[in-house]
């Protein structure tokens, strides 16, 4: 198959959704002001001391999940490039000496660009997939987004990260204030070549919380929406298109074979175990789909890993409904859709089953979805607007 088609769609009910482990690393430098993750500012932060909670939390699921093979292992965060590599080196071998793992198995790290000094010790440490915050090109850019890199520190850092491993991701953020989709056209072809084989393109959303949300309301600034944020998510479908790197998901995009397995267990609806502060697992036990959160501040999640060996503060059976709301959110993101096997396989029913019927049959004839034997999917026409379909479909 070309490089620069599609996932086929037929292919799906194939690709098993994998089992991957997330690791949460909350600590960065500074805050970035679009940024509602679970980030916190620390001073003097002890890596062995972390080291120690975050291997006994891995020893906490292991026990509920030690037949699983694991087949990613995600550094998320946070910036878990300031870890140590020695201190990665020491949680992947945790990590292997506990569970099976896949031959292939991903180990995906993100990182910071003025960290790039530290990507040959993470190399060392068995990292196989580096993910580059890099967010753009451009200093004024970048200064306004609040980060702590510049443009020439950026492309420094994504040409040191592609001469070490091979597989990079760089991640982007389009539909600035005051930017244009022209001007992102010409961003984007200008640093195309030198751009790995995986991006994540992200329009800029201003969550509640974020000190974005704050300037936006006091009016520093207006947020780029409706057709105008439909051009920019256009460019990029188009630019990608021509680079050999289609959509495999709503805001990825990937040369064949260069797809992130972790994030595909996710959409594929598989499971995968959370640790650190405020990481969320999801795992089958005993055939009941289960939902884990762990405690959010960093204190307050490792005080109760001390206390009984693991930090978390909420565990949930899902309803089967809720279930299958959660797989329609997450597998419809996939250009590949939901698999129609293991959707029965699962559920015991088919896809259509659990849609809306009529709004099925209007998304299928205006073009936004289609449903064959493969499974069900959005088609291109149709991912601009997922979440509006998304909220049609399900019953």
């Amino acid at each position: 198959m070309p490089a620069s088609q599609p996932l086929e769609p037929t292919d799906i009910g194939l690709r098993e959704p994998g089992f991957g482990i997330y690791v949460h690393w909350p600590f960065c430098r500074a805050k970035c002001p679009y940024c509602d993750f679970n980030v916190h500012i620390r001073e003097g932060i002890d890596d062995r001391s972390w080291l120690e909670l975050l291997m006994t939390e891995l020893d906490h699921f292991h026990d509920q999940t030690e037949r699983a093979i694991v087949t990613s292992l995600y550094f998320g965060g946070g910036t878990p490039s300031l870890m140590a590599p020695a201190t990665v080196e020491r949680l992947i071998e945790h990590v292997a000496s506990r569970w099976p793992v896949a031959n292939d198995i991903e180990i995906n790290l993100e990182a910071n660009p003025n960290d790039w000094r530290r990507f040959d010790g993470f190399r060392g440490a068995g990292v196989t997939r580096l993910s580059l915050g890099v967010q753009s090109f451009d200093d004024d850019a970048l200064r306004f987004l609040g980060r702590d890199h510049s443009a020439d520190t950026a492309r420094v850092a994504l040409d040191n990260a592609r001469a070490l491993f091979a597989e990079v991701s760089c991640d982007l953020i389009y539909a600035l204030p005051g930017q244009n989709a022209d001007e992102w056209r010409q961003a984007l072809r200008t640093n195309i070549s030198r751009l790995p084989m995986h991006l994540s393109l992200y329009q800029l959303t201003v969550e509640p919380g974020t000190a974005f949300h704050r300037a936006r309301a006091a009016g520093e600034f207006e947020s780029v929406d409706g057709d105008d944020a439909a051009d920019f998510y256009a460019v990029s479908q188009e630019i990608c298109e021509a680079a050999d790197m289609p959509a495999y998901e709503v805001s990825n995009h990937a040369r064949l074979g260069h797809e992130c397995c972790h994030n595909l267990t996710y959409w594929r609806g598989g499971d995968y175990v959370g640790v650190g502060p405020g990481a969320h697992g999801r795992l089958t036990l005993d055939g009941i789909r289960t939902a884990t959160r762990q405690y959010r501040n960093p204190e307050t999640w490792g005080d109760t890993v001390r206390r009984r060996g693991d930090g978390t503060e909420a565990r949930d059976s899902l309803e089967r409904q809720s279930e299958v709301e959660e797989l329609f959110i997450l597998g419809l993101r996939a250009v590949e859709g939901i698999s129609r096997v293991r959707f029965q396989e699962r559920f015991g029913t088919d896809v259509e089953d659990a849609c809306a019927t009529t709004e099925l049959a209007d998304l299928a004839n205006a073009g936004l979805i289609e449903c064959d034997d493969a499974g069900l999917r959005v088609t291109a026409t149709g991912r601009p607007v997922l979440n509006a379909i998304i909220g049609r479909l399900i019953t």
